[in-house]
């Protein structure tokens, strides 16, 4: 056996994940504007060529996108080239019906384990996201998919599992794709979106309260919930 030393975590690489973690927590959003590298780089106190670097990866996974003379953005998981998942949903290789049964084992894991340990700062994560949903619900009669989605990766990074919100990341393209399909078909019923956002906030109290099998019963009653709000259609 051959040991290699240890090198440490690069800079770029620290400046990637944290960019990273904030479009899966939602608070970069899809289409919005990420500040210029110059002040990146003095609000992270590190070097432009180590954000440069790490927008560079970033664009390469299709989580940014550089539009000529405007900068640089956060793209759409729908909008994405080359994500298998995506691309599975869009040709109805896979059915949202599939994709639920998936979220099912996921999520109400993730709910469960996310009441255990959920710091502070996770938790005014999952409140912040759940506020959008219900501010949005109430001036236009929609549920935001942005925030729908953070706020589901929220409960998978108050986990502090990393098996688990390895998986939730690679998952989040298909789990976007997915809360919006449901959310469409959802519009047409008002009270069933009023329902959505009674769920969530279920699943927001029971990890505020760190009472995990309630949390696991609140996940699983939303996903099921959609579950039988589609197979009756």
């Amino acid at each position: 056996m051959k040991l290699k030393p240890i090198k440490p975590k690069r800079i770029s690489d620290q400046v990637f994940e944290q960019i990273r973690e904030l479009i899966y927590k939602g608070e970069f959003k899809p289409g919005q504007q990420i500040l210029p590298e110059r002040e990146l780089a003095v609000s992270m106190a590190v070097s432009r060529t180590s954000v440069r670097n790490a927008i560079n990866k970033l664009v390469t996974m299709g989580l940014l996108e550089h539009r000529q003379g405007q900068g640089t953005f956060v793209s759409s998981p729908d909008s994405r080239k080359g994500n298998p998942l995506a691309a599975a949903m869009a040709t109805e290789d896979a059915t949202l019906d599939d994709l639920l049964e998936v979220r099912m084992g996921l999520e109400c894991n993730a709910a469960m384990l996310a009441a255990l340990r959920a710091t502070e700062s996770d938790i005014l994560s999952l409140e912040r996201s759940l506020e959008e949903m219900e501010e949005a619900l109430e001036a236009t009669d929609k549920i935001s998919t942005e925030a729908d989605a953070a706020f589901h990766m929220a409960v998978a990074f108050a986990s502090k599992n990393p098996v688990l919100i390895h998986l939730m990341r690679n998952f989040y393209d298909f789990l976007f794709i997915g809360i919006k399909k449901n959310l469409t078909h959802m519009y047409q019923e008002t009270s069933t979106l009023h329902d959505v956002i009674d769920h969530h906030r279920e699943v927001y109290n029971s990890i505020r309260d760190h009472e995990p099998e309630r949390a696991d019963v609140a996940m699983r009653t939303h996903i099921k919930y959609v579950q039988k709000y589609f197979r009756l259609r």
